[in-house]
C-alpha cells in the first residue's frame, strides 16, 4: 500500500486481524476532528476543535513537521464503502530535543488500552528518529493532558511518562469601556503592533524581533527549547489565516533617545462558545531579561485588553506555568484573570534510533 507507513506499529494480536494503520488523507479530516473533539469532551463538554487547524496539521503544510497515522478497519464494517478512522496519533518535531505527541482513539474500539500502548511505543520510535536527524542522543516526548483526564494519565504512566508541570488556563472578562480606560505604559515604555506591508504581511525585521524577544525571554524558563528563526517562521506560516494584527512589540527608550525592543506578544482569536462570546487568546508573551522590572508585561497585557475591547470581544485568555519563577500567575490575577482549567505536561525521554534502512549494515 502506498499510504502504509514503512515501519508501522505492531498492533496487538486481537486487533491485527481487524485494524490497520496508514497515512492520513483529505477525507480523514472530518472523522479525526470528531475523534479529537469526543476525546476532549470527556473532560470539557464545550470543547470545540477547529477543522481548518486539524486540516493543516493532518494534510496541510503543518503535516510536514509531523509523522502521523490513522487507525482504520481492514474492511468496511457496514454497507458503507468508506473506511472511517477509529484512531489517530501525531508526533511533531517541535524543536531540537523536543517532540510533541497527541493521540485520540474512539471509545468503542476493543482492546483500546492495548492499542494506545502500541501507538505510544511507535511515537517513541518516531521521536528517536527525529533525534537522529538532529544529531542528538535523546529527545523529550511531550504530552499535554487535562488534569481531569485520569485515563490518559494512567496510560502515560504505563508508557514510562512522568508528570512534569502544571499549567493554569486563565481568563478575564473585557468591558467595553476598556477600549479607552486601560492604563498607559510607564514613561520610557511604549507598545505598538508590528509594522505591516500593504499586502498585510509583517515587516521581516519585526518578525525577527518578536522571535528574538520570545527566545531570549524564555531561555531561563522551564522546558525551554531553542527554536530557530526558520522553524519559527515555518510554524507561523503553516497556520491558516495568521493574525498579524494581533502581534505587539514593547519598546524601551534608551538614554540616547533611541527605542529598543523589550518584549513581544503574539495573540489570536478565541472563538465564541455556548458559555462565552468571542475573545482574544494570548499565545506567547515574553519580557526580555534585559527589560524586566519596567512594567513591560503589564503594558503588553493592557494593549491586548484594549484591542479586545475595541473589537467588541468579551474575554482574554492565556496559559501560564503554575510554578513559574517569575510569579506571572500573580500578575495575571492582579489584573483580573482567574483559572478556568488546569493541564499537565507529561514527559518521557527516548534515545536516538538508528535508521531501519541501515540496520542491516550495522
Amino acid at each position: 500500500m502506498i499510504l502504509a507507513d514503512p515501519f508501522p506499529p505492531s498492533l496487538p494480536a486481537p486487533l491485527e486481524a481487524v485494524l490497520t494503520t496508514r497515512a492520513p488523507m483529505d477525507e480523514d479530516v472530518g472523522p479525526v476532528v470528531e475523534l479529537i473533539q469526543a476525546d476532549q469532551r470527556r473532560t470539557d463538554p464545550e470543547a470545540r476543535v477547529d477543522p481548518e487547524g486539524v486540516r493543516s496539521r493532518l494534510v496541510g503544510l503543518r503535516s510536514w513537521s509531523r509523522r502521523q497515522l490513522v487507525v482504520v478497519p481492514r474492511e468496511p464494517v457496514s454497507a458503507t464503502p468508506e473506511v472511517v478512522p477509529v484512531g489517530w496519533i501525531c508526533v511533531e518535531d517541535r524543536a531540537a530535543g523536543r517532540s510533541n505527541v497527541q493521540w485520540s482513539v474512539a471509545e468503542h474500539v476493543p482492546h483500546r488500552t492495548e492499542l494506545i500502548a502500541c501507538l505510544l511505543a511507535w511515537a517513541a520510535e518516531v521521536g528517536g528518529s527525529f533525534a537522529r536527524h538532529r544529531g542528538l542522543e535523546t529527545t523529550q516526548l511531550n504530552v499535554s493532558v487535562d488534569s481531569r483526564d485520569k485515563e490518559s494519565r494512567t496510560q502515560l504512566a504505563a508508557a514510562g511518562y512522568g508528570r512534569s508541570r502544571s499549567w493554569l488556563h486563565m481568563e478575564r472578562p473585557v468591558a467595553p469601556q476598556e477600549a479607552t480606560s486601560t492604563p498607559a505604559p510607564r514613561d520610557g515604555v511604549r507598545v505598538r503592533t508590528v509594522h505591516r506591508h500593504e499586502s498585510g504581511l509583517p515587516v521581516a525585521q519585526d518578525v525577527r524581533t518578536v522571535h528574538r524577544m520570545l527566545e531570549e525571554s524564555f531561555a531561563d524558563h522551564f522546558n525551554s527549547y531553542r527554536e530557530s528563526f526558520a522553524e519559527f517562521v515555518q510554524r507561523l506560516t503553516e497556520v491558516p489565516g495568521a493574525r498579524w494584527d494581533h502581534w505587539w512589540i514593547a519598546e524601551v527608550q534608551q538614554p540616547d533617545g533611541t527605542w529598543w525592543p523589550g518584549g513581544g506578544l503574539v495573540a489570536d482569536v478565541m472563538p465564541a462558545t455556548a458559555r462565552a462570546g468571542e475573545g482574544t487568546y494570548l499565545e506567547y508573551l515574553g519580557v526580555h531579561r534585559s527589560a524586566r522590572g519596567l512594567g513591560i508585561a503589564k503594558a503588553l497585557l493592557h494593549a491586548a485588553i484594549r484591542d479586545a475591547a475595541q473589537r467588541g470581544r468579551v474575554r482574554v485568555g492565556l496559559e501560564v506555568d503554575a510554578d513559574s519563577p517569575t510569579g506571572a500567575d500573580g500578575l495575571y490575577r492582579s489584573l483580573g484573570w482567574e483559572t478556568t482549567e488546569v493541564t499537565e505536561s507529561w514527559h518521557a525521554r527516548t534515545e536516538a534510533r538508528p535508521s531501519y534502512l541501515l540496520r542491516d549494515e550495522e
